[in-house]
């Protein structure tokens, strides 16, 4: 009987021995996991950071490029960037008003305000503001006289090619000009061909 009992104390004793070892190895198993579960998920956040910056600087370089790009391109686009907007007005001038394309040289001359309109007679009235004269090399190429308001609009003055005398115009010269300047009209001036903008201003005189 008392070898009965003390077997019996023996495997209870085993059993109990055995348990508390599967507890441990389960509790060690658990704890190990953990770390690794952790860094997988500090591993899966620092991947779309990477990414992120990645991305932006992809978007940059492209904005960079596209900006390059247009800058480029709206040099290019404007054949008439590299010449004075001044020139660039008196070949528009010319083509709207006169639109003669057959002369060879386009004279252009500046007349100060105060000057008198008929440079032959001193009972003419003076321009109330600078003017600009363009003409031909010949009179018969044609002539305009006009003054610009910097808003792609000109005052276009009715200055005869040749001045009559006082005999041969019902007024005097002094009414006579000073219709002229009362009568000035304004138009726009469009910005025609820049291929024959550009074979004018080549062809420009300036005097003065």
């Amino acid at each position: 009987m008392k070898k009965r009992l003390l077997y019996m104390m023996i495997v209870a004793t085993a059993l109990l021995l055995m348990a508390c070892g599967g507890e441990a190895e389960q509790s060690g198993s658990t704890e190990q996991a953990q770390p690794d579960q952790e860094s997988a998920e500090e591993g899966n956040n620092e991947e779309p950071a990477s990414e992120e910056v990645e991305a932006d600087e992809s978007v940059d370089s492209v904005n960079l490029e596209d900006a390059t790009s247009q800058d480029q391109t709206s040099s290019t686009e404007d054949p008439l960037s590299a010449y004075p907007s001044d020139q660039i007005e008196y070949a528009r001038v010319w083509l709207q008003v006169i639109e003669n394309k057959d002369v060879g040289e386009l004279n252009v001359r500046h007349i100060p305000a105060g000057k008198k309109l008929n440079p032959y007679d001193d009972n003419s009235v003076g321009y109330p503001e600078d003017v600009i004269v363009l003409s031909g090399k010949a009179m018969a190429d044609g002539v305009v006289t006009y003054s610009g308001n910097g808003d792609g609009t000109i005052n276009v003055y009715d200055v005869p090619s040749h001045w009559p005398s006082s005999e041969q115009i019902e007024e005097s010269m002094e009414e006579y000009t000073k219709g002229i300047v009362e009568d000035t009209e304004q138009i726009s001036v469009g910005k025609g061909e820049d291929e024959e903008v550009i074979e004018f201003m080549d062809k420009l005189n300036i005097q003065s």
